[in-house]
């Protein structure tokens, strides 16, 4: 049986072109091609689970502050597009609701990463996952964090929903150190996805994908290996290098 092609995941939407993290970002990868999308969750000041990378607001919008010390109303009135172009001024901060509502009018699968490792949501594991299971969609999403204690968590409030631990060095055998917290798959930093890891991880039927991969060589080089997935900011080239690769494969 030949293996699956990798599967591409627009980082924080199409973020080569749109706005991080903002539903304009999320439409045009989906236009692009992704098979699916990364983003960061957090929790506002009355708990409402927002779609914003930075623990503070001030480098992706004209606005100041921390997310957990702003209400959603407060952030919902600040121009989250400005800092990348004046034309999308227009583009807010969404909340993982709103991703979930475009889930249900498309067949893509979602990354959410728990962004816990500095201000600890006591809550955000029970409210994301709550959200997931109202819409029944768990079976198309994968959370992930470098907050591992975070996936444990997750994992003792939901037996069975994909989890993906996050991690930037070239750990030896990494599918072994995830059992301990009953993780089921990994995402690393592209340049510790080396062949013996790739390879051992399918060997242990273990899902890798790779973040963030961006430069031609990488792209080609980790999707000609088969990787389960690549993490791009820009979905539209990782598709292209991919539909090339197939072509010659054929």
């Amino acid at each position: 049986m030949k293996e699956k092609h990798s599967l591409i995941w627009a980082h924080r939407g199409f973020a080569a072109r749109y706005p991080e993290n903002t539903m304009i970002a999320f439409e045009k990868a989906l236009e692009a091609g992704a098979d699916g999308i990364e983003l960061d969750v957090q929790l506002t000041k009355d708990g409402v689970p927002v779609v914003i990378h930075d623990e503070q607001i001030d480098r992706t919008t004209t606005g100041s502050g921390w997310v957990n010390a702003l209400t959603y109303e407060e952030l919902a009135r600040i121009d989250a597009g400005s800092r990348f172009d004046q034309s999308f001024s227009d583009a807010r901060i969404p909340r993982l609701q709103d991703v979930l509502d475009l889930m249900e009018e498309n067949a893509f699968l979602l990354n959410i990463e728990l962004k816990n490792g500095i201000v600890p949501y006591e809550q955000l594991e029970d409210t994301v996952l709550r959200a997931v299971k109202e819409r029944e969609l768990d079976d198309r999403i994968v959370l992930s964090s470098f907050n591992h204690y975070s996936l444990k968590k997750v994992r003792e409030l939901h037996p069975t929903i994909e989890t993906a631990a996050l991690f930037m060095e070239g750990l030896y055998e990494p599918w072994t150190y995830i059992q301990s917290f009953r993780a089921t798959s990994l995402h690393c930093f592209f340049p510790v996805a080396v062949p013996a890891m790739i390879q051992g991880a399918k060997r242990n039927r273990t899902p890798l994908r790779a973040f963030t991969v961006n430069d031609d060589a990488h792209l080609k080089n980790l999707i000609h290996q088969r990787i389960d997935g690549v993490i791009t900011d820009d979905p539209e080239k990782a598709v292209r290098i991919r539909t090339m690769i197939i072509e010659e494969s054929d």
